[in-house]
């Protein structure tokens, strides 16, 4: 039977904008194009997971279009169970502005909107949570009264203060960051990785395309990317976490957990949009074997 996995963090639109230039100050550029795509690192994670077959509870803030938008349909059809999340009536989806330019060159724009009104919120005990990018105020409060916790400051790490920051990672049990955030952390607390070691059972640092590195007591194990072309890297590192979550609350071993999250990114980054070509379990099942070898049993 699958654990509940609720996630915590922003739901929002991502609006994709290809033009001939980024604009300077005072000046315009043509669009090329444009897609509106669902996203938010918390309800790109819900969604996978849902999609791989397991149970996911989406703890979010969302404004008064949500349903208008089309994504409360969207998430209600993956199955995600949306009993948690805080309906803010004066306030639109968080949303995202992201503009690409022909030479590859990226400016985002970011609407908190309904996200802006985490710090307000009370929330209530969960068996097992994972922090996504989202409010450290919030994050502070259910990180305490969670079971177990997984946590993933991503790029709203310079939000956080440091008194939050070393609340949330004195009840963490998984984290996962970037090189960079991972340096940022140690920074910000004045701990070295060797003391986060010590202190966090299970510490996942993503490496783009070299992979990731898991690290649990004395033990790590380097996991290689899957191969696939990719067309937009945007939400891979959501997927690796949603495949990553699934598998640990299975019970799969460590290597086999980011081997698994490993196949999920391979998915998303084969089309745009962080939603657009997840996997079930079955069909990242294919992947993996045909990557890593048989996929063991679940404990």
């Amino acid at each position: 039977m699958d654990r509940i996995i609720s996630v915590v963090g922003h739901t929002a639109l991502d609006y994709i904008v290809d033009v001939e230039k980024i604009a300077g100050k005072n000046e315009s550029s043509p669009v090329i194009d444009y897609e509106e795509y669902p996203g938010g690192g918390a309800a790109n994670i819900a969604v996978a997971i849902a999609k791989l077959g397991g149970k996911s509870q989406l703890i979010s803030p969302v404004g008064t279009d949500f349903s208008s938008s089309g994504y409360e349909k969207l998430l209600k059809e993956a199955c995600v169970d949306l009993s948690r999340l805080y309906i803010i009536e004066a306030l639109k989806l968080s949303t995202a502005f992201i503009f690409t330019d022909r030479d590859d060159n990226q400016t985002t724009y970011f609407y908190w909107g309904a996200s802006s009104k985490f710090k307000e919120l009370e929330p209530e005990p969960a068996d097992f949570v994972h922090l996504a990018t989202a409010d450290c105020v919030y994050n502070a409060k259910i990180a305490q009264i969670a079971g177990f916790v997984s946590f993933d400051p991503g790029q709203d790490l310079v939000t956080y203060s440091k008194d939050k920051l070393e609340t949330i990672l004195s009840h963490t049990d998984i984290l996962f960051a970037n090189r960079h955030e991972i340096k940022r952390v140690s920074e910000m607390t004045g701990k070295s990785f060797s003391e986060l070691r010590a202190m966090i059972d299970v510490i996942v640092i993503t490496y783009d395309a070299e992979g990731s590195i898991i690290y649990t007591g004395n033990e790590e194990w380097e996991i290689p990317v899957v191969s696939v072309k990719a067309v937009d890297p945007t939400g891979a590192g959501d997927a690796y976490r949603a495949g990553f979550l699934l598998a640990y609350t299975r019970g799969y071993s460590l290597p086999t957990c980011g081997k698994i999250g490993s196949t999920v990114a391979s998915f998303a980054v084969q089309s745009r949009g962080c939603q657009t070509s997840l996997p079930t379990w079955e069909e990242m099942k294919s992947r993996y074997e045909a990557s890593f070898g048989k996929l063991e049993t679940e404990n």
